[in-house]
């Protein structure tokens, strides 16, 4: 009997050995270094950020709802695992019935009857349905606390991108209102070199409309400000308002650009944990649905006591139990077991999809951003060069316009040359700080 009960019991399990990491990066690593194990704490030392981090992740709305999900999913698992025990009831009846003359002529007329007792019912988990229910509850839960630390990991990387989108937008302004503050220095001059016949009336109007042109782009800076400190607020849960910040557009300590292997995504990135979580609960539902198949073995006992007078309820003589034992197999049950096989096969192989899917846009991510941060460290470079030979250009050209040897022409198209390129540089040094933080999100850090 043993031996058919184990040749009975199908149960399959998944196996992450089967789950192919080679090459989502695009590339092989050179070793098993990752950043995501940097607790977030090592990675932004910035006082102030460490500080909204922590509001985020006390209040934030998602990440609330995220907990919650966890909660009712811990309810479940509770629930699963109370299956594999009997149920019991209590249970008290009185009864009054009054028979018809005419079918009990002789009597009795007027029975009465009382019954106080408890039932136990237990099905016997001969073929692990029940403890495939309680091992898929369990993955489940294990996928909701990873999309817990999903929500976790994304907020902080959120919070990371407007704290520093905010500081860039300062420099960005800072800057803007040093070129204006400049050009109403050139109208100056120029106003005054039209006084000593140097240059005509254009010249000091094309360099008022240079002074606006860059004037003009302070409320635009304003409005995006406002909006991202807006954006940041959603995310700490408050009210809109204002954000304190510093001015220091840099990481404080230079981050080790390392992504280690790709299957260390399957223990550190949390969307990847979850959809392998769910790969595992769609197996143990199949094992679930397979023992439908099989006889249900089920054990009840009743016991208490019974009487017709009230006053004799309690009395040794009046009590009774009962056990019954019962072996139900399914002959014809409308399809009900083979479309709930079929239902499940088809959930396993769309949650394997959904793995294999996942894996494939994390290594994509994880690609893009060091492109993107090996880009910006280029850009960066350049664009210093680029900024030196623009400032001796602004130079050499007011100096050359006192003189006669330039046109106010040269002059502005300098200054504006040299605006655009420091507002493109607070965009390089963004995107590079973006980068990084990017990456520590696609690789799951900012949960441990």
């Amino acid at each position: 009997m043993a031996g058919f009960l184990l040749s009975c019991n199908t149960s399959r399990h998944f196996n992450r050995d089967s789950v192919d990491t080679q090459e989502i990066f695009g590339f092989e690593p050179a070793d098993s270094v990752t950043m995501a194990d940097t607790p977030w704490q090592e990675l932004f030392t910035d006082t102030l950020l460490q500080k909204y981090i922590q509001e985020g992740l006390k209040n934030n709305p998602d990440l609330q709802i995220a907990v919650q999900r966890v909660a009712e999913a811990e309810a479940y698992f509770s629930q699963s695992k109370a299956s594999l025990f009997p149920s019991v009831s209590a249970n008290a009846t009185g009864n009054y019935t009054r028979n018809s003359e005419s079918i009990y002529p002789d009597g009795p007329r007027e029975v009465n009857s009382y019954q106080l007792g408890a039932e136990a019912s237990w099905e016997v988990d001969i073929w692990g349905k029940l403890r495939s229910s309680k091992r898929a509850a369990y993955a489940d839960l294990l996928a909701s606390d990873a999309g817990r630390k999903a929500v976790q990991t994304r907020l902080i990387a959120n919070i990371a991108n407007a704290y520093y989108n905010l500081v860039s937008l300062d420099a960005k302004l800072a800057i803007t209102r040093q070129t204006v503050k400049n050009n109403k220095e050139l109208v100056v001059t120029m106003k005054a070199l039209k006084e000593s016949g140097i240059v005509t009336g254009a010249a000091v109007v094309q360099t008022e409309a240079a002074r606006y042109a860059a004037e003009v782009i302070i409320p635009d800076l304003n409005q995006q400000t406002r909006e991202t400190e807006n954006a940041m607020c959603i995310l700490l849960g408050r009210t809109p308002g204002t954000i304190q910040r510093d001015s220091l557009l840099a990481l404080p300590n230079k981050p080790m650009m390392r992504i280690g292997v790709p299957s260390q995504l399957l223990d550190n990135r949390p969307d990847v944990m979850q959809a392998e979580y769910n790969v595992m609960a769609t197996y143990e539902m199949t094992n679930n649905a397979r023992a439908y198949f099989y006889p249900s073995l089920t054990l009840t006992a009743s016991t208490g006591f019974a009487a017709t007078a009230l006053d004799k309820l309690l009395d040794p003589t009046s009590f009774a139990a009962n056990v019954v034992g019962g072996l139900a197999e399914p002959l014809f049950n409308k399809r009900a077991n083979v479309t709930r096989l079929k239902v499940a096969k088809a959930q396993q192989a769309g949650a394997l999809l959904t793995l294999r899917n996942t894996l494939l846009n994390a290594g994509q991510e994880v690609n893009n951003v060091l492109y993107s941060y090996q880009t910006s460290q280029q850009k960066i470079v350049l664009r210093q060069q680029q900024l030196d030979a623009l400032k001796k250009s602004v130079s050499y050209t007011e100096q050359l316009l006192n003189y006669g040897s330039a046109t106010y022409t040269e002059v502005l198209n300098a200054q504006q040359s040299l605006l655009s390129a420091q507002l493109n540089d607070i965009n390089d040094r963004l995107q590079k700080l973006s980068a990084v933080i990017s990456l520590y999100r696609a690789l799951g850090g900012g949960w441990k």
